[in-house]
């Protein structure tokens, strides 16, 4: 099987999120058949992983292994894409966000598993095809983060094959619910309506306020109003709300649902979800420098960005406290898009820099 092939026939098996069993299946049924120990875990992940054919003793007689964990997510956004090769791109849901990364993933640990891992006694390398990622649950990420404790760990989103991401805005949702008697229009009393614009526009000055001295988006704090509904039943009127913020670095989650709660008052419900901060990674370390090095040995220009978005990065940085970014092919202004497709060759490219930086860590 080519490096194409194992992409496409992933791609083919259309796995939004709660739906991913036939993808998992099918990728660890390829990883076994490429090298590597491939199972479906707990969780429902894929896993495959390029052990050491004889892990080395410790004093204590216990094996000491090393861990390099790439974890990627194998769930896509919903609406299938009809999977085809144009040229140089090849089509389909996921190609970019994240089945590309996931799939370049697999095939630079496959590679070690067939040449190279058995030279190098005490590493190995876990590939975990993640599932859940494009919900709230992240069901997938927060399984794995307990499973292994690497020295190193790379996340797959698309970067670019020349670009490391560093950091990802922190994300958290707010559903408001506010239910009272009717009152006449002519009364003075606010409609249920109207209050609950009122604290819309109350949390927009708050961010507003946080944001007077903030020049990077990456540094702003953003809320947009997802949902707005009203109704009645000519004895109560209920209004709803439906509020996302994106979240920069240093904004304590459990402060900010402090602060709408006091703002909402006596009357009315919050319900929190998505409660994830934000995460930037260190750049002075191997992991880093192995990245840079292999990049412009691929005659590439390497360079650095931060997304405005979340990633399975928030979860596993914090918690695993090692050296880790976030790589993968493709152009994330594909993501969820109907014309979504990656270029190939830029998915060769990445692979060879994901083999160069194994490579070089595991020296």
């Amino acid at each position: 099987m080519s490096e194409m092939d194992l992409l496409e026939g992933l791609l083919e098996i259309y796995s939004p999120s709660y739906e991913e069993r036939e993808a998992v299946d099918y990728l660890v049924a390829q990883m076994n058949a490429m090298g590597l120990n491939a199972f479906r875990d707990a969780a429902g992940n894929a896993v495959g992983i390029a052990d050491p054919p004889l892990p080395p003793l410790s004093k204590g007689g216990l094996a000491e292994v090393r861990e390099i964990v790439l974890l990627g997510h194998i769930d896509t956004a919903k609406g299938f894409v009809e999977v085809r090769r144009e040229k140089n791109f090849l089509y389909g849901r996921g190609a970019v966000d994240a089945k590309g990364p996931l799939c370049a993933f697999v095939e630079a640990a496959s590679r070690h598993a067939a040449a190279r891992v058995g030279t190098r006694e005490d590493w190995r390398i876990v590939v975990v095809g993640a599932v859940e990622e494009e919900c709230p649950t992240s069901k997938g990420a927060h399984f794995a983060k307990t499973q292994y404790n690497p020295e190193y760990a790379i996340v797959g989103e698309p970067s670019g094959w020349d670009r490391i991401t560093l950091g990802y805005k922190g994300s958290l949702w707010a559903d408001y619910t506010l239910t009272r008697a009717m009152a006449h229009t002519a009364g003075q009393q606010k409609s249920a309506t109207e209050e609950a614009i009122e604290l819309w526009l109350n949390i927009k000055q708050i961010a507003d306020e946080f944001n007077r001295d903030k020049t990077r988006v990456f540094d702003r704090l953003d809320p947009s109003l997802r949902g707005m509904h009203s109704d009645n039943d000519g004895l109560q009127e209920i209004a709803k709300l439906t509020i996302g913020m994106r979240l920069p670095v240093g904004v304590d989650v459990r402060e900010l649902e402090n602060k709408i709660l006091e703002l909402k008052g006596t009357e009315g419900d919050v319900m929190f979800s998505t409660e994830t901060p934000a995460f930037r990674a260190e750049k002075n370390n191997a992991l880093v420098r192995a990245f840079l090095a292999s990049i412009r040995d691929e005659n590439g220009e390497p360079g650095f960005t931060l997304k405005t978005g979340t990633s399975d990065m928030n979860i596993l940085g914090p918690y695993w406290k090692c050296p880790i970014v976030t790589y993968g092919p493709g152009d994330s202004n594909l993501d969820h898009t109907p014309d979504e497709h990656i270029d190939l060759a830029e998915y060769e490219k990445s692979i060879d820099v994901l083999a160069r930086v194994l490579e070089t860590l595991m020296m």
